[in-house]
């Protein structure tokens, strides 16, 4: 995969901190979702003749 979008130890303290364990692949797996959200939002905001991408297009 490539660069992480997430940062591997603050999602690890969260897990943490929710009192589960995080399996060694989850960032890259939380990270690949972050892609497709912005992803998304992007699309959105292309749609609606934007460059600038805003919180209402998550």
């Amino acid at each position: 995969m490539g660069d992480l979008l997430v940062v591997g130890s603050k999602v690890k303290e969260a897990v943490k901190g929710a009192g589960c364990n995080m399996a060694g692949d989850f960032p890259d797996a939380l990270s690949a979702a972050v892609a497709d959200v912005v992803g998304k939002a992007c699309a959105r905001a292309q749609a609606n003749g934007r460059k600038t991408v805003r919180p209402e297009d998550l």
